[in-house]
């Protein structure tokens, strides 16, 4: 990242520099105290259990300056930062920050699918454009102001992932990225329960256009009805993709050829032949999102296909293992309904034997938890899963919707050592196995003994 003093960062934060050098050089941004080095700049951000305060005097000791709310003591000499709140002022670096670079900015939102369409939009792009993109899943109100640190001036596009859960969260997002171009995945049911609505989902991640222009472009997921019916009606270019005809870049003759899958492409009255290594539907929309994203930005269709072509899931995304004749499907990062079926779709469509899906609790679906988990229990029968291990107890409902669809085996676990022991009963020769839950369920445990015991 760029170089600040320490009075610039004071100016940046409306702070107060209460001692030290005000022209202390800061090349780095750490709100992890591990982290800092000299010439960091430390922000102690409080959380529910640990006020990082207490870590200042170690990091000053490597040699970094610091934001406070707290006076700084008598014998401090390293530049202390006085700020009313330290996340705040984070985000107003953050903000500065990205608006010295001169980079074209795309912003990806959506209830399910952000990570993988993120990733998706950087390889397509990664042929013709230097690219950045958000690591990981650093999308919040403090991971998005770290990834703009990563933004540097050799960057044509940066292309970042946008969550929010609660009322309010996109605005601040959107103040500090500022994206010229913007990606939405759908609009489903992650994070009703603080919502209340999909309507209200909507209206919050439709904020990711608050700083368009007139010649800023949304792409929209056109086959989500929603989402449609912001197609056309908005002051700048909307753009729709999905497998439906009526969308502006649509998907037809598809083929699965081993883990790849291979489509046409339609767009503009033309037809191109694309191939990306993922599977499901889900991630020909992903792909048909990038494609449109990646013609908007002036690329050719063959620099499109080409950068295509290096795209991987993101770790425990659908991430797929051989282990011997067992497969396994690794998606175990995060559950929604949505994802939940998709991901069931993926399992039977790569299967060549006994199929055994081991689904945890999905969470924050509030008062539709039980509706939701029953639903995905009766897809789960409907494409003709062999078998369902059900951990935890919303994924009870799970099973009930398994079982009164016909599912041939179903069971209960109240815990992930308990599934894998019923997991490892049930495998048999050639079988295809699906691992999914929400990240506060930790089933990447389940993946983790199981690929061991592979090894083994």
């Amino acid at each position: 990242m760029k170089t600040y003093t320490a009075a610039q960062i004071a100016a940046v934060t409306n702070g107060t520099l209460l001692c030290g050098d005000e022209n202390t050089q800061i090349d780095n941004i750490q709100y992890d105290s591990r982290q800092v080095r000299e010439g960091s700049l430390f922000v102690p951000i409080r959380g529910e259990r640990v006020d990082p305060h207490r870590f200042i005097e170690d990091c000053l000791k490597k040699g970094a300056a610091t934001l406070t709310e707290q006076p700084a003591p008598e014998n401090a000499v390293k530049p202390y930062i006085l700020v009313d709140n330290t996340k705040a002022a984070l985000q107003k670096i953050a903000a500065d920050y990205r608006s010295s670079m001169q980079v074209r900015l795309i912003g990806v939102t959506g209830s399910v699918g952000k990570t993988s369409t993120k990733e998706m939009i950087a390889a397509a792009l990664s042929k013709g454009l230097n690219v950045m993109k958000t690591q990981g899943n650093r999308n919040s109100q403090i991971g998005l102001p770290m990834t703009m640190f990563d933004i540097e001036k050799q960057h044509q596009a940066a292309v970042i992932e946008m969550g929010m859960s609660e009322f309010g969260e996109m605005d601040a997002l959107c103040d500090i990225a500022r994206p010229e171009m913007a990606v939405m995945t759908n609009i489903g049911v992650a994070h009703i329960e603080n919502l209340h609505s999909q309507e209200n989902i909507l209206k919050e991640k439709f904020k990711i256009t608050k700083h368009f222009s007139s010649s800023g472009v949304l792409f929209l997921n056109g086959d989500d009805k929603l989402l449609r019916q912001l197609h056309g009606k908005q002051p700048f270019r909307t753009v729709t993709f999905g497998m439906g005809q009526e969308n502006d870049y649509h998907a037809d003759r598809i083929e699965v050829q081993g883990f790849s899958t291979v489509f046409d492409c339609h767009y503009d009255g033309k037809c191109c032949r694309l191939k990306i290594p993922a599977l499901g539907v889900h991630s020909i929309t992903n792909a048909l999102a990038a494609f449109a994203v990646g013609r908007a930005m002036g690329l050719s269709e063959e620099l499109i296909a080409e950068g295509l072509l290096t795209y991987r899931n993101a770790p425990m995304r659908q991430q797929i293992y051989e282990c011997g004749d067992l497969v396994l499907i690794d998606d175990s990062y995060n559950c929604s309904p949505e994802a939940a079926k998709a991901s069931l779709d993926v399992l039977k469509s790569i299967a060549k034997g006994k199929t055994i899906a081991v689904l945890a609790d999905m969470l924050e679906l509030g008062d539709v938890a039980f509706d939701e988990h029953r639903k995905v229990g009766e897809h789960l029968a409907k494409i003709g899963v062999d078998e369902l291990i059900a951990v935890g107890a919303l994924s009870r409902h799970t099973a009930e919707g398994a079982k009164n669809g016909g599912c041939p085996k179903v069971s209960t676990a109240d815990s992930n050592e308990e599934a894998y022991a019923i997991l490892e009963n049930a495998l048999t020769s050639g079988c295809t196995v699906l691992v999914k839950g929400s990240r506060g369920m930790h089933t990447d445990e389940i993946v983790k003994k199981l690929l061991e015991e592979k090894k083994a």
